[in-house]
């Protein structure tokens, strides 16, 4: 199973040149994931890639920039105010980026297709149907 994950675009293009090598988050996923499906937000709105997850790291805020801070592709500053108030983050460790040769449009290609605010859990095949 994979997961779509919506990220703002800066932070997108950060991966896509291999300069952020973490995704963070607030809350991870319940349910085993093998990859993470990109899809760039608004406003882009489109779907441009994956990654295979190598291990997520699970701790407080200040421990995972220590450990991160060399390829997290964020400012320290916007960090901080993401996880503001937050005793406990995640980092999902980028392995294995495929970027997709035509990005997907999810509107046109999922009827009533709704961005998550986190993430949302996909079937492999969905998006190779749509590739």
């Amino acid at each position: 199973m994979k997961a779509l994950l919506s990220i703002k675009p800066e932070f997108v293009n950060e991966i896509l040149t291999g300069r952020k090598k973490y995704e963070y988050r607030k809350r991870i996923f319940k349910q085993d994931i093998e990859a993470v499906v990109i899809y760039a937000s608004m406003p882009v709105g489109k779907i441009v890639g994956e990654f295979t997850i190598d291990g997520i790291i699970n701790d407080n805020p200040m421990a995972i920039w220590k450990e991160t801070k060399e390829y997290s592709g964020i400012s320290f500053e916007n960090y901080k105010k993401y996880f503001e108030g937050k005793e406990e983050a995640y980092a999902i460790c980028i392995k294995d980026l495929k970027i997709y040769k035509k990005p997907i449009n999810p509107y046109e290609q999922f009827p009533g297709f709704m961005p998550p605010q986190s993430y949302r859990y996909i079937k492999n095949q969905d998006i190779q149907n749509a590739l």
